[in-house]
């Protein structure tokens, strides 16, 4: 191998680093503070909205499934859109998780209650939370 063959990494543009850092702890304050709305949203208002039941012990338990259900699409959405952001790009794929996540987050304040459409109610709530789940892994 003749030196000719090895050659410098490129260098990073200036403040590219800081940028990348500023955008990370952004985006996982973002998640984080989104998680624990809905947590709190889970614990104290969710039972009596979308999951009415006699003991409201089962209805709290069920609630509280919902914000779990969040964690279980995070693998598949970390293999999806990891894909897709190295075959697309990094940026355009965070453009598109943090919309997905906006857009699944204000379907859920959009929801209609249990006692307006039944079943449908809360099954709608656990597809926008594996969205959501699905996002925050990208």
């Amino acid at each position: 191998m003749t030196s000719a063959d090895v050659r410098a990494p490129k260098k990073a543009k200036k403040g590219q680093g800081g940028r990348a850092a500023v955008s990370g702890w952004l985006g996982s304050t973002l998640e984080y503070y989104d998680f624990s709305i809905y947590a709190s949203a889970a614990a104290l208002v969710f039972p009596t909205v979308f999951f009415p039941s006699e003991n409201p012990a089962v209805a709290i338990i069920a609630s509280l499934a919902t914000y779990g259900v969040g964690y279980v699409a995070r693998p598949l959405g970390a293999f999806v859109l990891g894909h897709f952001g190295d075959r697309y790009g990094r940026k355009k794929l965070l453009v598109f998780a943090m919309l997905l996540m906006g857009v699944s987050t204000f379907l859920v304040g959009c929801l209609p209650s249990y006692a307006q459409i039944g079943l449908l109610s809360p099954a709608m709530l656990v597809v926008l939370r594996l969205i959501q789940g699905f996002a925050v892994s990208g």
